[in-house]
């Protein structure tokens, strides 16, 4: 298990935040978020990697608007703990018992008790963590035509993960490190990237990783917003300031007051509310509009971009003075296309979510499908990636394997090159097109041959070292790892 274990509380009983917190100090590794309601729980579940929720029930809440339903659904590795009075025990063994929870805890709860049953049901997801990842490669060892001796993954996980973002990349885990320092500090964060490659997962990692966890984290898209209502959405307004102001409106700033706001797509923003935002993030101050008063707020800005804001400050269309203000830690993830290595992953990751949603058991994702995943570039990214495999499972026999025959057209059809045949299936329209797709396959299998010796490549294949760094240049070529 890892050295922090993430504990959700969903209870309004004072008592029972009370003796969670003396059980479940973060001495002894546990970090506690509590939410007040079911749709509250329900939202940071799919915020943050909870490793065990307890659920104080509620015989008023349904099953269809139970988050500890939900959570056996889409999150079945979060182990599960149900809290209830004598009074309702009948129906509280009853939502235990559908939940396939780990075990049930009368109330006032004890908190030896309480530490002890946390402590078994954390082990026991690992156990079954576990037994889970050796029956699959048992089951691999004998499925040699189908995943040619692929594992998906290691007794130990083989993979990292950060909230809600899981990788085994290079470069996605140098992003996170530099995000993990961001978040113990309360600097504000600028993050970039191209559209669906999880910004906004990760402003929310920062901000549950951050000492404002436990303070509300609001979201405002920034795009296609008039300016008196971008304002209005964050500095609030007074009745009466504009046509349709029929009452007064706090505004995020006021209310995410202690915690972060998340502000997308800030490139988006005039010239005229860059102004307002500097004064903000200089001073702290909000003034409602139509209000003579100035109020102050102690808020964390992480603001993100899938445009270039340094490019733009160049351009002279954003203010440099406030550039410098967002990007107190400055964080660039990458597109799916440059970290293939996480694709196999990431559709083991949405496979398990997914077939959990719908009710499908699903063994595993076959080779051939894998390769046609990794060779697809993607332009999507992550978002992409997760709709095609939620479709996969949907379409997916029960208790079968997805495999090539459940992919979408335009990914079926990639062709992709047959390792240590020499087959390979030209691509383009045009004897042009498919001859470079020939040569770049060729330049390729030399390269992972010779373990990426340049100097014997070009030799081989009768190439100066100039021309043979052009042409890896030319095709985007990148070294695998072994």
């Amino acid at each position: 298990m890892s050295n922090v274990q993430t504990i959700l509380i969903k209870s309004n009983d004072a008592q029972v935040a009370e003796i969670a917190s003396t059980a479940l100090n973060e001495a002894e590794g546990y970090r506690l978020m509590f939410c007040d309601d079911d749709r509250a729980a329900m939202r940071r579940l799919d915020e943050v990697h909870v490793n065990l929720m307890l659920y104080d029930y509620q015989a008023s809440v349904s099953d269809d608007e139970s988050a500890l339903i939900r959570c056996r659904l889409a999150y079945p590795s979060c182990a599960r703990i149900t809290l209830f009075d004598a009074a309702v025990e009948a129906e509280g063994v009853g939502a235990t018992d559908r939940a396939a929870a780990f075990v049930f805890l009368k109330k006032p709860v004890n908190a030896a008790q309480l530490r002890l049953a946390t402590k078994r049901a954390l082990e026991q997801v690992e156990l079954s963590r576990r037994h889970r990842i050796l029956t699959r490669e048992l089951k691999l060892s004998v499925d040699d035509d189908l995943f040619t001796g692929r594992l998906t993954s290691s007794v130990q996980g083989g993979y990292s993960q950060f909230e809600r973002l899981v990788f085994v990349s290079a470069k996605m885990a140098d992003l996170v490190e530099e995000a993990r320092i961001a978040a113990k500090t309360n600097m504000p964060v600028l993050i970039q990237g191209d559209t669906g490659t999880g910004k906004e997962l990760l402003a929310r990692a920062i901000h549950f990783n951050s000492q404002r966890r436990n303070s509300p984290m609001h979201v405002q898209n920034c795009g296609g917003i008039a300016d008196v209502v971008l304002q209005s959405e964050l500095f609030g307004h007074v009745r009466g300031a504009f046509p349709g102001a029929i009452s007064d409106r706090l505004g995020l700033f006021r209310a995410a007051d202690g915690g972060t706001i998340f502000l997308d797509e800030i490139s988006e923003i005039s010239a005229q509310f860059q102004v307002a935002l500097l004064r903000f993030l200089q001073e702290g101050e909000v003034k409602p509009l139509g209000s003579d008063e100035m109020l102050h707020s102690n808020v964390r800005i992480i603001a993100a971009s899938n445009k270039s804001i340094e490019g733009m400050v160049e351009q002279g269309r954003f203010r440099r003075d406030l550039f410098y203000r967002l990007r107190g830690f400055q964080l660039q993830v990458p597109t799916l296309a440059e970290r293939p290595e996480d694709i196999p992953l990431l559709t083991q990751f949405f496979v398990e979510k997914y077939a959990g949603v719908v009710g499908r058991r699903v063994l595993g994702v076959t080779t051939d499908a894998l390769r046609r995943l990794e060779a697809y570039p993607f332009p999507g990214n992550v978002r992409e990636l997760e709709n095609e495999v939620q479709r996969m499972v949907a379409v997916a026999e029960q208790g079968g394997y997805i495999a090539w025959r459940h992919l979408s057209e335009r990914i079926s059809r990639i062709p992709i090159r047959e390792e240590g045949t020499g087959g390979f299936v030209p691509v383009g329209s045009t004897l042009k097109d498919m001859v470079e797709s020939l040569e770049r396959a060729i330049v390729a299998q030399a390269l992972d041959r010779s373990h990426w010796n340049q100097s014997k490549v070009a030799q081989d294949l009768g190439l100066s070292r100039v021309g043979l760094a052009n042409k890896i240049k030319r095709y985007d070529l990148t070294r695998k790892k072994r």
